[in-house]
């Protein structure tokens, strides 16, 4: 499907569902809108990126030191993984997306920050399920370094800890789950997550018992197309 204003850039059958990259010209803003769709749910725009953004500054911020390694659980239109890139003292960052055709369009060239990624000799891309990884105690998220433990592990795969686009999602956001996950996680290391959805009680309760100190930051950002501000939410929590 193309016309001068918009264009499907590829489509896949996955898993999960239909998985969609498509670019829109937005008339008013003059600007062109790249979308991620599975079915017909948005995944991410790259009209919306203030909380990937956030995501990585906000996890970063708890670290100090160079030579930092560090993890992205989504590789999406890679907002949060170009930030990251951004922090001179990040030594490695791994990006791990269940979804090869995501790494496919970065590989191909086909999203607008994929040159600056592929670009980057500390970049690499992991094809693999990051909850299954977080689970895998002695595996973990390198694949050429069985156990490998990081100063930062970011997240930014479901809608939520509730909304969740695979139910085997679910048991990572629970105290058990993050317990898995601090195994991967150096010491003083952070963990940090994205949210759609607006503070979860539940959520920090079960950060709060798996890590020794742990923040919610709420991040507001203007939303043009509906001419009004909207919020998501990231939780920053810190190892022992």
């Amino acid at each position: 499907m193309t016309s001068v204003n918009f264009q499907e850039l590829d489509s896949n059958a996955t898993p999960m569902g239909l998985l969609t990259l498509r670019r829109r010209k937005h008339v008013t803003l003059g600007i062109d809108i790249y979308e991620i769709k599975l079915d017909e749910e948005f995944l991410m725009s790259s009209l919306f990126t203030v909380g990937e953004v956030a995501l990585a500054n906000l996890g970063l911020a708890e670290l100090s030191g160079p030579e930092l390694d560090v993890v992205v659980g989504g590789l999406g239109l890679g907002y949060t993984a170009k930030t990251v890139l951004g922090h001179p003292e990040v030594r490695e960052l791994l990006v791990v997306d269940s979804l090869r055709e995501v790494i496919e369009w970065h590989r191909q060239g086909l999203l607008p920050l994929s040159e600056q990624l592929t670009s980057d000799h500390r970049c690499r891309f992991v094809h693999g399920d990051f909850f299954a990884m977080s689970a895998s105690r002695f595996k973990g998220f390198d694949p050429e370094n069985s156990g490998r433990r990081f100063h930062a592990i970011l997240l930014d795969v479901d809608h939520s800890p509730r909304h969740v686009l695979h139910p085997h999602h679910k048991p990572f956001y629970q105290s058990n789950g993050l317990h898995q996950l601090t195994s991967h996680l150096l010491p003083g290391g952070v963990f940090a997550l994205w949210s759609n959805d607006s503070p979860d009680e539940r959520f920090q309760i079960a950060l709060s018992e798996v890590f020794s100190y742990s923040e919610t930051h709420v991040v507001k950002f203007s939303n043009p197309i509906q001419q009004r501000e909207e919020a998501s939410t990231v939780y920053v929590a810190r190892n022992v």
